[in-house]
């Protein structure tokens, strides 16, 4: 599985509903159905991707829409959840982050506190393990696969690093005119407030 397929099969995942549990139902039996190496592949592809997304300015997005209070592990399921955006949406948030405000997903979030998100909290963690629980239902042990699974990928990995910490250089979210500047339609769309 190369970049290409993954996508397409991201796309495809989109296109059969819109909650995120089904389509985390439907993209486990469609990867259980394919090869342990293109299990393994799909996880590179999904890694390489996220990747992409770990920059400050991403990061101070994600801070913005949060309301300042993004985790590391809050920005670790949002890169997941962009994944889910679709390649399109992806791209351009990777290039200019302020595009996350076009997202029809994040329109949705505009104007209301993180308290009263529910399922549309823009976080997907359990796209991380999707492919361990295909890996798992085609060896036959899903309760024990997780090694396997892991070694795999870090073979198929070979001696290429995963990276270091979020790429470009980081700014203080909080500075409204930096923001106004570098996240014009998400300052405005969530504002920051120390109290809330």
């Amino acid at each position: 599985m190369n970049l290409e397929k993954f996508w397409d099969l991201v796309e495809t995942c989109r296109r059969q509903t819109e909650s995120r549990d089904a389509r985390l139902t439907w993209l486990r039996e469609d990867l259980s159905r394919r090869s342990l190496e293109e299990i393994v592949e799909f996880q590179m592809c999904l890694d390489q991707v996220t990747r992409q997304a770990f920059t400050w300015e991403l990061v101070a997005a994600a801070e913005r829409i949060f309301g300042g209070r993004c985790s590391d592990d809050d920005f670790c399921y949002f890169g997941l959840w962009m994944v889910g955006l679709g390649k399109e949406a992806f791209g351009r948030a990777v290039l200019d982050p302020d595009a996350l405000a076009d997202t029809p997903d994040v329109l949705r979030l505009a104007g209301r506190t993180w308290r009263s998100w529910g399922d549309d909290w823009p976080g997907w963690e359990s796209l991380d393990y999707v492919a361990l629980e295909a890996f798992g239902l085609v060896t036959g042990d899903p309760d024990e696969c997780g090694d396997a699974f892991y070694a795999a990928v870090r073979t198929r990995r070979g001696g290429h690093a995963v990276g270091q910490g979020p790429a470009g250089k980081r700014w203080n979210v909080w500075d409204e005119e930096e923001a106004a500047r570098r996240l014009p339609r998400l300052s405005i769309m969530f504002p920051l407030n120390a109290d809330a």
